[in-house]
């Protein structure tokens, strides 16, 4: 049986789906046509229904959930996680003049912007790009100040930039939960039996990995060519934890938290 299969080429997506979608495990007749994109093109296809499995940002899972089951396994959560807002400077009253700063957000749908909205909701003038471009764009003076994820966390400082507010450290301390940041995702259309044995594939994929971390395969370094090792573990080591084996009663809380919220957004915006 084959099914379509999206992740991004990120450290963290490519370590844990190695060993599922390169046979180091047994597939037990399972085989993957695998879609390698940006988080926000496999938000947009998940709206569309594109693919039978796929990573999501959790800022996407409300409009979706109708629609697709959340899988336990191969997901992104944990505390100290967080996307992070960084500007060339922090001037002492950079909150009172952040609704006529232009922000670049990585993604309209990407939770990311989710937790934008949750802090400042009032904050209208948003440029949604590529995550990897935001740095550029901040440093140019394209736009006032933007959203980091991934392994633009651990680059900003070196190329001077500061931040601002730490966007999961707010969730944290508001919810108590850990931050909802990516899940895999299963469309309806695939039988649940199917979904479930799947499910437990990446699993014991992810399993793999932690059994031959710190290595790092020649898949993840394929994807990564313009990181290092030690920035790529940087990156696998705050993306990749037991969440990722399994979301658990903390980790489904963490997510209905993030349903409840968003609808809340959404009545205050109606």
């Amino acid at each position: 049986m084959k099914f379509t299969l999206g992740f991004s080429p990120c450290p963290n997506d490519t370590f844990i789906f190695d060993a599922l979608v390169n046979k180091k495990i047994d597939t037990e007749g399972f085989d993957f046509d695998v879609q390698l994109e940006d988080v926000q093109t496999l938000n947009e296809w998940a709206l569309q229904g594109k693919l039978d499995f796929s990573k999501i940002s959790y800022g996407v899972y409300p409009l979706i959930k109708e629609g697709y089951h959340l899988l336990q396994s191969g997901g992104a959560l944990g505390k100290g996680v967080g996307p992070l807002l960084i500007a060339k400077s922090k001037p002492e009253n950079w909150q009172e003049s952040l609704t006529d700063y232009n922000i670049a957000i990585p993604g309209e749908n990407t939770t990311a912007h989710f937790l934008f909205i949750q802090a400042y909701p009032n904050v209208v003038n948003k440029k949604f790009m590529i995550f990897h471009e935001i740095e550029e764009a901040v440093l140019s003076g394209k736009v006032d100040a933007g959203v980091i994820i991934h392994e633009n966390r651990f680059t900003y400082q070196q190329k001077g930039l500061l931040k601002l507010i730490d966007l999961g450290e707010y969730w944290e301390q508001t919810t108590g939960y850990p931050i909802p940041l990516g899940g895999i995702v299963a469309h309806q259309r695939i039988e649940i039996s199917v979904q479930n044995k799947v499910d437990d594939l990446i699993r014991k994929s992810v399993e793999y990995a932690f059994d031959h971390y710190p290595f790092i395969s020649d898949y993840v370094k394929q994807h990564s060519q313009e990181m290092s090792e030690e920035v790529m573990r940087m990156h696998i080591d705050l993306y990749v934890n037991n969440f990722s084996l399994n979301l658990g009663d903390d980790g489904m809380k963490a997510v209905e938290c993030l349903l409840n919220i968003f609808k809340r957004i959404e009545k205050n915006n109606a």
